[in-house]
């Protein structure tokens, strides 16, 4: 596999990003393939003709790695144990316990993203904001099947319109936040505690002793993921993705709405494509139209839970796996291409992703795909953008450009909740589910312009009934906030919202849909 270098020039436009100053800047390969999308990808072959001829380069990071070397780096958005002592002790639990995830699961999501990179498939990656041990309790893990449910819903939507989806699931490990500031204060209160960092580190109660970080609630974590994950492979290969029962998608929530018809028309159109097919004598009922691939994925926080999950490969023994969770990303307030948590994901072999704001530098997202992927293997970088609706058309060009010049193998993925996030008058953290859409829509367009390759979404959603984010065809609004606003962080997608985003989607990339 050739190597990567990051290009000493930045192309500032779309111009500059094709001719033949910017092929000598190219160093490694994005070849192109007929695709479900396949005139996007027909005029990246042909906008950047220089980007088939891999050429090979030193690692751009030469230093020994281990799973411990991070510590050694800077470290920023990590909390301050009072005990050490007990934070090793939880840290020889998790070393001893049994792997999450298994390597060969890892290598094959690798593999799928690549697929997504050449607009063969789509990325679906959606869940709760923060896992929380309280929720798990309350609900006895039925959040988790609802969950899963509406994700699989989704995925029979975007397939349909568009073709095979990559399912990953925001699931089993996402119990960690970053936070903007290190403290928070009561409203209407002088008082200042410690915030709030995911059950994971500390309590969500506004009490001095609960806000002290605790590294039993590692293990906590560990223990809830692992029933999570029990769960996740029961549903995933016990037929909730029955494509012959596509007819049995929930949609109460359009009950009463003018399109309530159009969308049981969308599953009258699945059902009479799958009887044509049998018709036909092609087989419905093999695995593959019953049995979901699913996958897991969370932000790498809390590096001291993630190096103690650290396995080698079952195939290859040198390769070292993060079995917290499939899929990792790198958030935006943790990519200091110097810091500790670049260095940890930097020497896992599992799929990374990158978060990338609108504060993100196309020059520093060189450097991190340098770090992170020397060898440019494809499905090894998603890069997740979360720029807010007014900012994608112009925050979104300048990286698309940068990695091209560079001829970098990146999926792109959106995440159009972050961005979005704004305060309502009744006092809730909310968003709103045009501008989710608005963003969405940008997405798409920017990468048409740029002859690049939208790959999929990433959602903060979840399968229960809640209201935390305005407007949709629900028309919630700010007041109906208060009836079930259960997030502990951010404010999620209800159901009835996720999969009515999943039809605009699949109108805005497919081309057809029932609403």
């Amino acid at each position: 596999m050739t190597a990567f270098t990051t290009p000493t020039v930045v192309p500032s436009s779309s111009s500059s990003a094709v001719g033949p100053t910017a092929a000598t800047l190219r160093r490694c390969s994005l070849v192109p393939t007929p695709s479900p999308r396949s005139s996007v990808a027909a005029r990246v072959a042909l906008a950047h003709p220089a980007a088939l001829h891999m050429v090979a380069s030193p690692p751009a990071a030469a230093r020994a790695w281990t799973p411990d070397s991070w510590r050694t780096m800077p470290i920023k958005q990590t909390p301050t144990y009072p005990d050490q002592q007990e934070v090793e002790d939880v840290e020889k639990r998790l070393r001893g316990g049994l792997p999450l995830i298994f390597s060969g699961e890892a290598d094959r999501l690798t593999d799928a993203l690549a697929r997504a990179s050449q607009g063969k498939a789509f990325v679906l990656q959606g869940g709760d904001c923060a896992e929380s041990f309280g929720e798990f309790a309350k609900y006895g893990g039925n959040n988790i099947a609802d969950t899963f449910m509406v994700l699989m819903q989704m995925s029979i939507v975007l397939t349909y319109a568009i073709g095979p989806v990559v399912k990953i699931g925001r699931m089993a490990g996402q119990f960690a936040k970053p936070r903007s500031s290190a403290v928070e204060r009561a409203k209407n209160a002088a008082l200042s505690l410690p915030s709030y960092r995911g059950d994971m580190i500390n309590g969500e109660a506004f009490e001095e002793s609960a806000r002290v970080p605790d590294p039993e609630r590692m293990w906590t974590a560990f223990v809830q993921s692992t029933a999570t994950m029990n769960l996740l492979r029961t549903l995933a290969t016990g037929g909730a993705l029955d494509l012959s029962r596509v007819q049995d998608i929930n949609l109460k929530f359009v009950e009463g709405t003018p399109a309530g018809s159009r969308f049981s028309e969308y599953v009258r159109h699945v059902s009479n494509a799958l009887r044509f097919m049998e018709s036909c004598g092609v087989p419905v009922d093999s695995p593959a139209l019953r049995a979901a691939e699913f996958y897991v994925s969370h932000e790498a926080l809390l590096l001291p839970y993630e190096e103690s999950l650290c396995r080698p490969g079952a195939r290859d023994s040198g390769k070292v796996y993060a079995t917290s969770g499939h899929f990792l990303w790198l958030g935006d307030r943790t990519r200091q291409v110097d810091g500790a948590h670049v260095e940890f994901l930097r020497g896992i072999a599992n799929p990374i992703g990158i978060k990338c704001g609108p504060t993100l530098d196309p020059a520093e997202l060189l450097q991190l795909l340098a770090i992170l992927n020397p060898d440019n293997i494809p499905g090894r970088i998603t890069l997740i953008t979360r720029m807010g609706a007014g900012k994608i058309a112009t925050g979104l060009p300048p990286l698309i450009r940068a990695v091209q010049s560079a001829g970098a193998v990146v999926t792109w993925v959106c995440d159009p909740m972050h961005g979005n996030t704004e305060s309502s008058p009744s006092g809730y953290k909310t968003r709103s589910f045009e501008n989710v859409l608005l963003e969405v829509r940008g997405f798409f367009a920017v990468h048409a312009a740029e002859g690049s390759i939208a790959g999929g979404l990433h959602l903060e959603l979840t399968g229960q009934d809640v209201t935390e984010c305005v407007g949709g065809m629900q028309a919630l609004s700010h007041e109906d906030l208060a009836n079930r606003y259960e997030s502990t962080c951010d404010p999620r997608l209800n159901a009835s919202q996720a999969l009515e985003l999943a039809f605009l989607v699949a109108e805005t990339v497919g081309g057809r849909c029932y609403i």
